[in-house]
């Protein structure tokens, strides 16, 4: 069985890969989109697998050691697969060999373009059969390391490939979705969640909430993850019911941590407003009502944030929003 068999619930995805692998017309240039936590980094390691593979099959063996080293990430830093052909980019991945002077706090920066993909895509694959690069959360590639990367991914040597992973494909510059095939991922079932949390020895309880990502339900696991959540949702109900806005600019002061750790307690808030609604339908209709309306509003609050609004900021004119909901 090739690598593919390990992909859950993605079987569209799956089918055109194997499609073209096996027919032999494989697409130079793969962008993966879809929500993270559903596929796309497994499903481009299989096929990094496939083309690496050494054995006479097009899907890969798994077998091999090219196969093997295709999958097997370095225990030291940078954490990059073993295979010399198999090549990982990611913000922050190789901040030895970047040095100090190329930050990478805001993207994947041109210095990381020039020195691991172009300087080696010009070249033939170390050991014959094929390049492959993966671009990790490719939408953040920033704007000059998108526009150093455009020649190589339209036009790159002979048994070179790409493939890009983003959750949000809009953030990607036109020129650079113009130049890759989607391949998109689709939310996993709940069930699926369920069963990937108990194959690591996780409660499934958390799976409904994981909004079809097994990312996000291992991170809902963790007994610290969980702490989190729920004091970020007594704190996000506490600020509801104040006398006044204090308890809201406090929320937003507290909170203005991590951007994606704000995105995550918003959506389990999101979620928990959801569950109110639904369960107050028959008894209460005016709060199901209420809930059902702040719950659009907390969603609109996420957007926000992902269009680079301060989250204090966003949490503070969210609670207002809420109070008057």
């Amino acid at each position: 069985m090739s690598g593919f068999s390990a992909i859950l619930g993605q079987p569209t995805a799956v089918e055109t890969l194997t499609r073209a692998l096996a027919a032999g017309k494989l697409h130079h240039a793969y962008r993966f989109e879809g929500p993270r936590g559903v596929g796309k980094e497994l499903a481009a390691f299989a096929l990094a697998q496939a083309l690496v593979c050494e054995a006479p099959t097009p899907l890969g063996c798994e077998k091999c050691s090219a196969c093997q080293r295709a999958v097997t990430l370095a225990a030291e830093e940078p954490h990059v697969p073993a295979h010399p052909d198999v090549v990982l980019i990611g913000r922050g991945l190789y901040g030895a060999l970047l040095g100090s002077g190329a930050s990478e706090a805001t993207g994947i920066s041109v210095d990381q373009i020039r020195k691991v993909v172009l300087s080696r895509a010009g070249y033939r694959p170390h050991e014959g059969r094929a390049l492959v690069f993966i671009v990790r959360d490719a939408d953040e590639l920033t704007q000059q390391a998108a526009n150093a990367l455009l020649k190589t991914l339209e036009e790159p040597a002979d048994r070179t490939h790409f493939v890009l992973l983003t959750s949000r494909p809009r953030r990607l510059l036109d020129t650079v979705r113009s130049r890759t095939l989607a391949v998109r991922f689709g939310p996993l079932s709940t069930e699926i969640v369920a069963q990937l949390l108990v194959a690591r020895g996780l409660s499934p309880e958390v799976a409904p909430l994981a909004h079809g990502s097994a990312e996000l339900a291992f991170e809902l696991a963790d007994p610290e993850a969980m702490r989190e959540r729920e004091e970020f949702l007594a704190a996000a109900r506490a600020a509801l019911a104040a006398p006044d806005l204090a308890e809201a600019i406090a929320l937003g002061k507290e909170r203005a941590e991590g951007r994606d750790a704000i995105r995550d307690q918003l959506g389990f808030f999101a979620q928990a407003l959801a569950d109110d609604a639904r369960a107050a339908i028959e008894s209460d209709p005016a709060g199901a009502e209420r809930n059902a309306s702040r719950h659009a509003v907390v969603l609109a609050t996420l957007a926000e944030i992902e269009r680079n609004v301060q989250p204090a900021l966003a949490l503070e004119a969210m609670v207002a929003r809420l109070r008057r909901a």
